[in-house]
């Protein structure tokens, strides 16, 4: 059949065709509709999406510049019963790591059985001394974690690594949702596709469990580093969909171990902080003295168990790439339970015998720097020039504790946009699960990442990355929550804009765009 997908071949494993170009199971009525798409038509329907998504202010900034968030148009389509091993291994990596945190910052029984080498934890950036003896209200360290997996040749998705400090992109997965529902309404009419419009309210429920006891009716606000932060619209997003104040570290003020937030009409009492701000700027009474984007006393507040931060201080010592290659050992310590998923094969460069194999390798592993995020600092071995390799190699002699080595993953591929025609780019997946004490809930799909340059594997945002509306296929009827398909080409969504506040000093905007992780 001629159409968009004809003679369509990928060199690595593809999401939507077997080797031979015939689609999945899973995959063959959205193949058959893309085949009777026309170029004008993708390109119609990407116009549709650009100027919604425009309109709206769906942006990501980096580097002082900003552009509309790239949302490709063809979904991921992921099975039922893989979804189901998915969310299984997912909640199952989220609850050790959640009892891992507690035990760290606790007793440290992890460290006596020498589960994790104490000089691991010690030398590693993110752990923070002051999260030491904290205990959260409902035990609750991870409130929301992303846990990014990848898809390699053998078909198997492994997890690339964990994200529980202030992990970004949920609200593009709601708005792709929302954009696709728009572009492609047939579509959700053929396919049983588990919903995300309940995201946010899953991720308030999550917060709003964590307040401290005896709170029945808790204030919850989103701290922001402001305006100049890259992921700053998802910040105002969450906000709005919450129904929850978007504040800044000058709206608030601490007095006696707690916690208020200054309105028109007086200072009023917060309960819990959804805080985007990494913790270095958080408190500068614990943390960096010069920060102009925290508040101070935020972190005394929270040992006095008056007010709950979402996430955790100090959860960045899990996100640790050396800490990452004990996770499947933190599995069956904590929980006796075997991994469900595996991690990408990774070195520990701070063996001298390891060490020597992996630069010896250097042109076929991928380096990564420990504390590293948003792809700044990996260097990729097969695509790596000989002065690349030459520098890494410098560095991790000088400093191998500060980097891991891994195997290069060959990431599995979706049909993707190039101009008038769907060519394979690679993609990853970004999970998101919320905990509130009882239960973790893997919310279904998450985010695909793709990289949107032809044989490009890094598919983060602020390297040129764009996204994907990813759809749980389920064979559950639609329920009363479904994503509702609507209009093909409407108006965009008059969203409320947020009020940007007033002008700030240079520092201040520097240390906002650095304030957050993304």
């Amino acid at each position: 059949m001629e159409g968009l997908l004809a003679g369509y071949r990928s060199s690595a494993f593809d999401e939507m065709v077997d080797a031979d170009g015939v689609p999945h199971a899973h995959t063959k009525s959205l193949y058959e509709a893309l085949q009777l798409l026309s170029a004008a038509d993708l390109t119609e329907r990407g116009a549709a999406r650009a100027r919604s998504f425009l309109e709206q202010g769906i942006t990501f900034s980096s580097s002082g510049r900003e552009w509309v968030f790239p949302l490709d148009l063809i979904p991921r389509l992921i099975p039922e019963q893989e979804w189901e091993h998915i969310e299984a291994g997912v909640a199952q990596r989220v609850r050790a790591l959640e009892a891992f945190l507690a035990d760290l910052y606790g007793t440290r029984q992890v460290l006596a059985d020498r589960v994790v080498p104490h000089s691991l934890v010690m030398t590693s950036q993110h752990y923070a001394r002051a999260a030491a003896g904290i205990s959260p209200p409902n035990g609750v360290r991870v409130h929301l974690a992303g846990i990014d997996l990848v898809r390699g040749s053998d078909g198997m998705m492994r997890v690339l690594e964990d994200n529980l400090r202030v992990p970004s992109g949920i609200s593009y997965v709601v708005e792709n949702r929302e954009a696709l529902t728009r572009v492609f309404p047939g579509l959700f009419l053929e396919q049983q596709v588990q919903p995300v419009a309940n995201y946010v309210a899953t991720m308030l429920d999550s917060l709003r469990a964590s307040a401290p006891g005896g709170v029945t009716d808790p204030t919850v606000v989103l701290l922001t580093p402001g305006v100049h932060n890259s992921a700053y619209f998802e910040h105002a997003f969450l906000a709005r969909k919450m129904g929850i104040e978007l504040v800044e570290g000058r709206d608030l003020v601490c007095r006696d171990n707690v916690l208020y937030m200054r309105t028109t009409s007086g200072q009023r009492r917060v309960d819990v902080v959804y805080r985007r701000i990494d913790d270095d700027y958080l408190d500068p009474v614990h943390f960096r003295g010069d920060s102009m984007i925290g508040c101070p006393g935020l972190v005394n507040a929270a040992r006095a168990g008056n007010v709950t931060l979402a996430n955790a201080i100090g959860n960045g010592v899990a996100d640790d790439k050396l800490v990452y290659t004990y996770v499947p050992e933190l599995i069956e310590y904590y929980l006796g339970e075997t991994p469900l998923l595996p991690n990408v094969p990774t070195f520990r460069l701070d063996d001298p015998d390891v060490l020597a194999h992996c630069l010896d390798r250097a042109d076929q592993l991928v380096f990564k720097p420990v504390d590293g995020s948003g792809g700044h600092g990996i260097v990729i071995g097969p695509q790596a020039t000989d002065a690349e390799l030459a520098d890494i190699a410098a560095k991790v002699r000088a400093l191998p504790r500060a980097y891991v080595a891994q195997e290069l993953v060959l990431l599995s591929t979706v049909p993707s946009q190039d101009g008038e025609v769907l060519a394979p780019r690679h993609v990853d997946l970004r999970p998101f699960a919320t905990n509130d004490g009882e239960r973790v809930r893997v919310l279904p799909g998450g985010l695909t990442r793709v990289a949107l340059r032809e044989g490009s594997l890094v598919v983060n945002s602020s390297q040129g990355g764009g996204s994907k509306d990813t759809w749980v296929l389920t064979s559950r009827p639609r329920p009363l929550t479904a994503d509702p398909p609507v209009e093909l080409l409407p108006s965009a969504l008059q969203a409320d804009a947020p009020d940007p506040g007033p002008g700030t000093e240079q520092a201040q905007q520097q240390q906002q765009s650095r304030g957050a992780r993304c």
